[in-house]
């Protein structure tokens, strides 16, 4: 497992989004009032990126065929439904850093 640094508090204001990239795949970090949470940028739907979806509060709407996911856990709003796959996301020293396995670029699980 690695841990990468992706961006930096400050240059993060809540509701906003950085993309990062990490061994040719791509990941959203996003600030959801003032908590930090990243993402695998791919739809488990028919994997678009998610990167450039509409963000109303928590909810992200894939720009491809309009599903909500809620990003501080993930999932679709209500029960049941597709996830997100969530990245472990640390503070540290005004830092983000992200956890991810050595396999990330061979599209194995993140977590």
């Amino acid at each position: 497992m690695r841990e990468i640094l992706v961006a930096r508090t400050e240059d993060l204001p809540p509701g906003g989004r950085k993309l990062a990239f990490i061994d040719g795949r791509s990941l959203v970090v996003f600030n959801i009032d003032g908590e930090f949470h990243a993402i695998d940028n791919e739809c488990p739907h028919q994997g678009a990126s998610v990167a450039s979806g509409k963000l109303e509060g928590r909810i992200l709407r894939c720009p491809a065929h309009g599903l909500r996911f809620d990003v501080t856990t993930g999932c679709m709003p209500g029960t049941g439904g597709l996830c997100l796959k969530k990245l472990p996301l640390e503070v540290r020293d005004g830092g983000l850093i992200v956890t991810i396995k050595d396999a990330f670029a061979a599209g194995a699980p993140l977590e």
